[in-house]
């Protein structure tokens, strides 16, 4: 195992939950600190505030990964007699970079609301709410025959081809490739002035369009050609679809009644509201951490029986109830199942890289409300 820096636990970690799935406008990344000085202890925590940096001073953490965002909204000043501004003063003072990782950890697969779903029993699940896509792309390459093989493997290498279970898939054809090298080629088959006849083939690959500046540098690599003939053509297909929360089957059917039973059960949250008929019958659940007020009518849409989130407004829980989807509402702070995940999560990828980390589960209490019985 080796030593590591700020920079490559991060790096691990967006490659699982990249920062291009957040939501525009949400302030996701560093917010304190840098990334450049060795870590070898992490915080994982859903909220930051003073009593969470205490804990990572405690602890020797150098490093805090949070789920919510401790400045959410821009900083005019940094008063250090606020509660706040305490916060960020013992983070400079003990060298403790604050990470935050939002919308994009809870899209992400494997994310928050994967976590919630597993923890609710929720099988065959699809997001709630497609928020990511990307196209496929399709890249057209002529090169000699004698070099294609050399060439559809370079790309291959690249990551181009991989279909579905299917790595290293392409189309060939056969033809004759003319070209005249004029003053300043220094071409690979033929002569300056010359026209020039090539036995050549075309390889066609597809892949998806961020890996596009990948696999063009794969195809350059390759090539025997100074100057390479290709396409690349954006397909309408797209791929690697992601989104918001999650929706799908639960294995046994309840009553909505035994359903938020079930859901007060999991998470382990003193009480919980619901919205509907306590014995309607629960067998497609949506489930949706955080706020989920925007999104009734896609769970309803996407055949939810029950929308499971948190901060329902009172309006809403109206509109859910007019639609005829039930509503179980446990609270934001169900969302803390990601204190585990994450440790658990960066604990494995660490150990396959060889970094010796320590992940740390905070144990304060950042759920602001209490309830009388």
């Amino acid at each position: 195992m080796k030593k590591s820096n700020g920079h490559q636990i991060i790096e691990l970690f967006e490659k699982w939950s990249p920062k291009r799935l957040a939501f525009e406008g949400d302030p996701v990344g560093l917010h304190i600190g840098q990334l450049n000085r060795p870590v070898d202890k992490v915080l994982v925590t859903l909220d930051v505030n003073e009593q969470v940096i205490d804990e990572a001073i405690e602890n020797g953490a150098s490093l805090v990964i949070a789920h919510h965002p401790p400045l959410f909204r821009p900083v005019k000043s940094i008063m250090t007699d606020t509660p706040q501004g305490k916060m960020i003063e013992k983070c400079i003072k003990h060298n403790i970079a604050v990470y935050a990782a939002h919308t994009n950890l809870d899209i992400a697969a494997g994310g928050v609301n994967d976590m919630l779903a597993d923890r609710l029993g929720i099988q065959q699940t699809e997001p709630i709410d497609i928020t990511d896509s990307e196209h496929l792309m399709k890249l057209a390459v002529f090169c000699p025959l004698e070099d294609a093989d050399a060439v559809r493997q370079k790309l291959a290498s690249a990551g181009a081809g991989a279909i579905g279970d299917y790595q290293a898939c392409s189309f060939s054809s056969q033809g004759t490739g003319r070209f005249t090298p004029v003053a300043g080629a220094n071409p690979t088959i033929g002569e300056v002035d010359q026209p020039t006849l090539v036995d050549e083939e075309r390889i066609e690959v597809v892949f998806p369009e961020s890996q596009q500046a990948k696999v063009i540098k794969a195809m350059f690599a390759a090539h025997p050609y100074e100057e390479p003939a290709f396409d690349i053509v954006k397909m309408q297909q797209k791929i690697n679809e992601q989104g918001i929360g999650r929706i799908g089957q639960i294995c046994k059917e309840m009553t909505l009644k035994e359903f938020g039973q079930h859901v007060k059960d999991v998470f382990g949250v003193p009480a919980l509201r619901f919205v509907g008929d306590p014995e309607k019958k629960i067998r497609k659940v949506a489930v949706l951490g955080g706020d989920g007020n925007k999104y009734i009518t896609a769970a309803k849409r996407k055949g939810a029986d029950v929308l499971v989130t948190g901060d329902m407004y009172y309006h809403v829980a109206q509109d859910a109830q007019t639609l005829g989807l039930a509503i179980v509402d446990p609270g934001h702070n169900i969302e803390k199942i990601m204190i585990t995940g994450v440790a658990s999560k960066m604990t494995d990828l660490c150990k396959e890289n060889k970094l010796a980390v320590e992940f740390i589960e905070s144990t304060v209490i950042t759920e602001p409300f209490q309830f009388l019985s």
